[in-house]
This record gives C-alpha cells, sequence and structure tokens, in this order.
C-alpha cells in the first residue's frame, strides 16, 4: 500500500506513514503470518506519537516519555530507559578530565599542555545486549610444563654424568654415549619420564551486557568490553534532561546491535582466555545474545589537542568512568 497523503509505499498492515505520520484509512485485514500491529500511542500516558522517518526513538510531547523501535518497526514498539546525570557541571568533567590526562608519570602536565578543543554532553543511545560466551579449549599449564622440563633435565643431567664415568668431561654438558642418549630419550618423551599431564580441557564460560552504540556516525568510539551500570536505569523521560543537553536518536537497529556484539564479545573472551592460559593448542568460542533493550547514556565528548595530536576522551557521565580514549597512549 501507498501513504493517501505522501506516496510512500508502507507496509499492506501500516496505521501511520512513517514519513508524514498521515493515519491510514485502508488497513489491510490481519492474517496469521501478519504480527499484531499495536496502536501508535504513548506507553505512560496514552497520547497520540508522531512518527519522524528514520527514527529508532519516539519521544512523547506531552508527557516527555519515550518508546523505541525493534526490528519490526511500527509493529513492536517498547519502551526503553535512562542513566541519570550525575556530572552535569563542566568544572566537575574538566576536573576529572585533568586526572584522567595526567595518570602515570609519562603523562604528568599533559593536560596542561593541551588545549581543549571541544567539551559537550549528550544523551547518547546504546543497544545492551546481553551475550553469554562458553569458549572450550586445551591449554598446558606453563608452569608444570617448565618444571616437568626442570625435573627431566636435572635427571638426565645425572644420569649422564654417572653413565659418562663421574668424569668432568661426562656430565651434563659432554657426558659419554649412553648419556647423550638417554637424555635425548628423555627429553623427547620416549623414555620413563615421557608423556605430559599438563595438557588439560578447559572450559570458560562467561556473561556480558555489551554496550553496543546505537549511532552509525559515532561507531568510531565503540567501547569494547564497558559496562554501564545497569542497577541506575529508569525509564526515559526527555523532561528530566535539561534542554541545554542533545538527545541523540539511533539508526542502528537490533540485529546489526546483536552482530556487533558478538564479535566485540568474541574478542574480549579471546583476551581473557589468552591472559588466563598462555600455551593454548585448540580453542573454539560460541556466543549467544539474546534480544538487547535501548538505553540513553549521558556522555561527555572531550578532544585535546596536544602539539598537533588529537586526544578523544569519552566519559560516563553518569559513573564518571572513561568509556573510550583514543590518542592517549
Amino acid at each position: 500500500m501507498f501513504c493517501i497523503k505522501c506516496g510512500l509505499q508502507l507496509p499492506d498492515d501500516a496505521v501511520f506513514c512513517v514519513k508524514c505520520g498521515a493515519k491510514q484509512t485502508t488497513i489491510a485485514p490481519q492474517t496469521d503470518s501478519t504480527p499484531e500491529t499495536k496502536e501508535l500511542k504513548c506507553p505512560n500516558c496514552g497520547a497520540p506519537i508522531t512518527p519522524k522517518f528514520g527514527e529508532m526513538v519516539i519521544t512523547c510531547e506531552y508527557c516527555g516519555g519515550s518508546v523505541s523501535l525493534e526490528n519490526k518497526g511500527w509493529q513492536n514498539i517498547v519502551k526503553h530507559s535512562m542513566l541519570p546525570i550525575t556530572i552535569p557541571d563542566k568544572d566537575q568533567i574538566t576536573s576529572l578530565l585533568h586526572k584522567m590526562m595526567d595518570k602515570g608519570l609519562l603523562h604528568r602536565h599533559l593536560q596542561e599542555s593541551s588545549v581543549l578543543e571541544e567539551l559537550d554532553l549528550s544523551m547518547i543511545p546504546y543497544w545492551i545486549m546481553p551475550v553469554t560466551a562458553k569458549t572450550n579449549l586445551i591449554a598446558t599449564d606453563i608452569a608444570v610444563e617448565i618444571g616437568s622440563i626442570a625435573a627431566t633435565a636435572a635427571m638426565a643431567g645425572m644420569m649422564g654424568g654417572a653413565l659418562g664415568g663421574g668424569s668432568r668431561r661426562g656430565g651434563f654438558g659432554g657426558g659419554g654415549l649412553m648419556g647423550g642418549m638417554l637424555l635425548g630419550s628423555m627429553m623427547g618423551g620416549g623414555g620413563m619420564m615421557g608423556g605430559n599431564n599438563a595438557t588439560k580441557a578447559y572450559t570458560v564460560d562467561e556473561s556480558y551486557s555489551c554496550a553496543v552504540i546505537a549511532v552509525k556516525s559515532l561507531s568510531a568510539y565503540q567501547s569494547h568490553g564497558y559496562e554501564f551500570s545497569l542497577d541506575q536505569k529508569t525509564d526515559f523521560d526527555s523532561k528530566k534532561i535539561p534542554k541545554s543537553i542533545k538527545i541523540l536518536n539511533g539508526d542502528i537497529n537490533e540485529d546489526s546491535a546483536k552482530s556487533q556484539a558478538k564479535n566485540i564479545v568474541d574478542q574480549i573472551q579471546s583476551q581473557r582466555v589468552h591472559a588466563k592460559y598462555h600455551m593454548i593448542r585448540q580453542m573454539e568460542t560460541q556466543e549467544e545474545v539474546s534480544s538487547g533493550e535501548l538505553l540513553h547514556v549521558p556522555i561527555w565528548f572531550a578532544q585535546y589537542d596536544h602539539k598537533g595530536k588529537k586526544i578523544i576522551l569519552i566519559i560516563d557521565a553518569n559513573s564518571g568512568n572513561a568509556i573510550n580514549s583514543i590518542g592517549l597512549e
């Protein structure tokens, strides 16, 4: 079907036009294969919601509440949430940035020698995707491996010395024929001390609340491993957000966010496994991504110029923690 006002092609069961918002007078009958269409009303106050083309988040003009669109668009509208702003003041964030930039011996007085070019606070939408990761691997315990090699070498040296006749030239470094043969056999795993009990199968299970930024133009600032304080989230209410703070709308749908979350978690899980097991023979990871939720987060974006080099810091204005830093090595 086509919009009766602007002519845009719409799904056969559309109630409103996603471009101009006009209500359609003809609605195709529902079938068993057609998902139920929900009326576009605010879930908080029941007022009608005017759609805007290309947006995933729609804010109610009456109560400030909001709904988010899932993959099926207007057929599946759900409420979304936000995190409160605890660091709203520029003096507060500047002091925090000073400590972050000057942290460490190599960064002393870094902020003083840098020029602040941009400092903005915005409400940024993120997809919060629950992900479980299970890694099956075969690895060797490096401590057991080294201990086994040391014990084998010590025993071979003693026996090589004995078989070499106890002379100065017949020890571990220059043993006789029998000592050398025995040493090679033992180190190669063919002797009575051969074999390696340090290699075992392990399983690593982890759960993540992966935060995927929902704005394509900000994808370059995507964090890897940062998790927000979800216990502080509340229903989205634009009236609780100062008018001076810009509220960005999302343009990345849930399916794309799921794919990104899987890739992010795969990298994090691999890093954790390699940090714990240094001698990995084989490894396979499986991720399972559940349905996510849309969360607006207060974010400070700071950009400095340090002798021609750009330093960018992304700060969580709810917790005060750094989400990401670029150029601050």
